[in-house]
This record gives structure tokens, C-alpha cells and sequence, in this order.
């Protein structure tokens, strides 16, 4: 965001599975906006790392601290883009509960053929291929919930931001 410009608040969430391209997008989003971007996988603890690199799912009970920290970003930044994958919508809610109404979502949304593929070539990742089945599942689409924008993550990149960004600018008005 330009400083010159008079905005409201940007705070936005980039959500999906692993392998939706939450941090690509996400950082795309808040290069455009002139935005911090925070990658949400670089607030989990050790212990949650760990135990997902061993391709077991968290619990709710360990996901409340890192949706916390989350939330805490948000509230310490006015404008932030955030790499969250937020499936739940317990999980949405505890962020908005958090962070304020106001909280924007962009989820990205498409088939489970990419996300195989892009899994089983990602390297340097915690979150493996063999995770994605239980994120499937365990996923609530944010249908009827509000300042949710839905985008296929099949698009290219630079289609998602554009349309991510008119419709940030749109609510923020």
C-alpha cells in the first residue's frame, strides 16, 4: 500500500490445502498491495512441525497456539497478508474472534490431481504429499461466510492477484 493513499485496514488471509499456493499467492498479494507477507507455516512451534513432518495431522488442541500467533501478527500489523491454511471454520472463526470481523479471506480453491503434483515435487517443506488426504477432509469450504473471495488455484498467479486486489480495494471503500 502507498503511503500516500488513504485505505482502511488490509488484513487479509490466504487459505487452502497444502499445495494451493497460499505463500506464492499470498506474497504476490502483498507485493501489489505494498504489504508486509507472513508465511503462517513459519509460526507453528517445533513440536508441530515435527510431528507433521512424520505425516501426522494436528490436533485441535495444537493448532489453537499457532492460530493465536496468527492472530496476534494480524493485530500487531493494520495491513498484512497472511499464509494461513484455516480449514476449519472453527478455525476462521477463532482468527476473526481474534484478529477482528473485518478479516479477510481469500481461499484457494481447485482439484486434487495439481495438489498431488505439486506435493510430490515440492522439496524443503515439512507438510509432505502423504498429509494432503487428511487436509481434504478435515476441510470446511468458507461457503456463506463473509469477506471470503474464492479463486482456483489452477489460474495463473498474476490472474489470482489481480482479481484478489480489485476486490480487496472494492471492500475497503
Amino acid at each position: 500500500m502507498k503511503k500516500s493513499q488513504e485505505r482502511s485496514v488490509t488484513r487479509l488471509i490466504v487459505m487452502g490445502v497444502s499445495g494451493a499456493g497460499k505463500t506464492t499467492v499470498g506474497d504476490a498479494i502483498a507485493t501489489a498491495l505494498s504489504v508486509p507477507f507472513i508465511d503462517g507455516d513459519k509460526l507453528h512451534s517445533e513440536e508441530n512441525i515435527d510431528k507433521m513432518a512424520q505425516g501426522i495431522p494436528l490436533t485441535d488442541e495444537e493448532r489453537w497456539p499457532w492460530l493465536d500467533r496468527i492472530s496476534q501478527v494480524i493485530c500487531d500489523l493494520d495491513h498484512v497478508v497472511v499464509a494461513c491454511s484455516a480449514l476449519r471454520k472453527v478455525y476462521r472463526d477463532r482468527l476473526r474472534a481474534n484478529a477482528g470481523q473485518d478479516l479477510a479471506f481469500l481461499f484457494l480453491d481447485g482439484g486434487s490431481s495439481i495438489l498431488n503434483l505439486r506435493l510430490t515435487t515440492r522439496e524443503g517443506h515439512f507438510m509432505k504429499q502423504s498429509m494432503l488426504e487428511s487436509q481434504l477432509l478435515t476441510l470446511e469450504r468458507p461457503i456463506g461466510e463473509p469477506l471470503v473471495l474464492t479463486c482456483s488455484f489452477d489460474d495463473p498467479v498474476q490472474r489470482i492477484v489481480k482479481q484478489t486486489v480489485t476486490w480487496v480495494e472494492g471492500i475497503e471503500k
